[in-house]
């Protein structure tokens, strides 16, 4: 019989099961659709929610019926809270309040999250089953802290979503919580397909690290996924324009640079399509630079040999250079009229003072963010195929 203390036992037992790791399969689209989402089995009895995967925040919430102060459309019934509400002095309460708890109560916690295209949800936070089927087979079903959203104020592109699942670095994200609970390693990656769909996983057991090109997490900013200040690269050559904070977020569909970046870009651009048979598509409201050519296109394999590659090379704090790879596909989309639309964006006339990878850019590759060891890498891989573990449980 074992001498451990009972709780000790627990944590053996939790901490060996870590390295089991937890697939998901995507839905959706960088365009026409504009946003990917997952599908969670949460509550008891668990029901299914269609949530935005987000590792630009943190909270996970559910639109709810609290009663429902301001909810937008959803593809679920509202979700409905049994009566486990997270107190006010709760850490993970804490965590969501920089300055402190504002609680009106002490016997609850309220939130709420404003997004960089203006929406918001405000609510009180709640814990509840979620049901996961981990790779190795196993069922489990952890009560983790979520948000009920009782008043939501959607942003310019509202999308048909039950909630959004937060995949960001803080306390308070589902994998963090995880983590905590000694379920999974604290690692996340994605991999959106050029072809729509992909997948999502939560554990370090679905991907070979030595294929993955790795960079370190940028200390300066905590509180996203940033490997901190990249140089822009263009068809291989230095465009000299450099300093550029960066930051990963699978909640953004398109990738923005701020305002001098973008403008020197597309000088960039403009210049290489001179004498091409490519001329401005004004009457393209897609996005806000699309190009005609003599016929209407059918895939960016029509056009990707007018565009040269580009590469944001991040320093590493000077220990070496990685480099992210922007093929064609990789910032370009072909609109519903033919015609191809660059989806880089200008940052700063979005309002967002940090450059973004969005979905867009990410595409076709298998993306990580490993917060054990503050590394984000990625690799080029088939995304329409679930990958399988390379670790077999006995």
């Amino acid at each position: 019989m074992s001498m451990l203390p009972v709780l000790a036992q627990v944590t053996l037992l939790m901490l060996n099961r870590v390295g089991s790791s937890i697939l998901f399969p995507l839905h959706g689209n960088v365009y026409p659709m504009g946003f990917y989402n997952v599908t969670l089995n949460i509550g008891q009895p668990s029901k299914p929610y269609f949530l935005d995967p987000d590792t630009g925040s943190d909270l996970t919430w559910l639109q709810c019926d609290a009663p429902c102060v301001q909810c937008t459309e959803t593809p679920h019934p509202l979700y409905r809270p049994s009566k486990n509400l997270v107190p006010c002095k709760d850490p993970l309460c804490k965590s969501l309040h920089l300055h402190g708890c504002k609680c009106e109560t002490p016997e609850q916690c309220e939130y709420e999250v404003q997004y960089a295209d203006g929406g918001s949800s405000f609510g009180v936070l709640v814990k509840d089953a979620f049901s996961f089927k981990f790779i190795n087979g196993e069922q489990l079903k952890p009560r983790l802290a979520l948000g009920c959203g009782y008043d939501q104020s959607p942003g310019p592109f509202p999308h048909p979503f039950d909630g959004v699942l937060g995949l960001g670095k803080g306390k308070s994200s589902i994998v963090s919580q995880l983590s905590k609970q000694g379920l999974v390693q604290n690692v996340i990656g994605h991999c959106l397909s050029l072809q729509g769909g992909g997948y999502l996983f939560f554990g370090d057991d679905l991907y070979d690290s030595s294929r993955v090109l790795w960079t370190s997490m940028s200390r300066d900013h905590p509180k996203h996924y940033s490997p901190g200040f990249a140089e822009l690269i263009f068809g291989g050559k230095t465009t000299g324009i450099k300093k550029l904070l960066t930051v990963f977020d699978s909640g953004s569909s398109y990738t923005y640079l701020n305002s001098p970046a973008y403008q020197a870009l597309i000088s960039l651009v403009k210049k290489e399509l001179t004498g091409k048979p490519l001329r401005e598509a004004l009457d393209d409201k897609t996005l806000p630079l699309c190009w005609k050519g003599q016929r209407p296109f059918k895939s960016l394999q029509d056009v990707r040999k007018y565009f040269k590659p580009l590469a944001l090379r991040f320093t590493n704090g000077g220990k070496g250079k990685t480099q992210f790879e922007l093929p064609p596909e990789a910032y370009l989309i072909i609109s519903r009229n033919g015609n191809v639309c660059l989806g880089i964006l200008d940052g700063t006339e979005a309002g967002q003072d940090v450059n973004i990878i969005g979905d867009i850019s990410m595409q076709d590759k298998v993306v990580i963010y490993n917060n054990e060891k503050q590394l984000i890498g990625w690799m080029p891989a088939n995304c329409n195929r679930l990958p399988k573990s390379k670790t077999t449980s006995f």
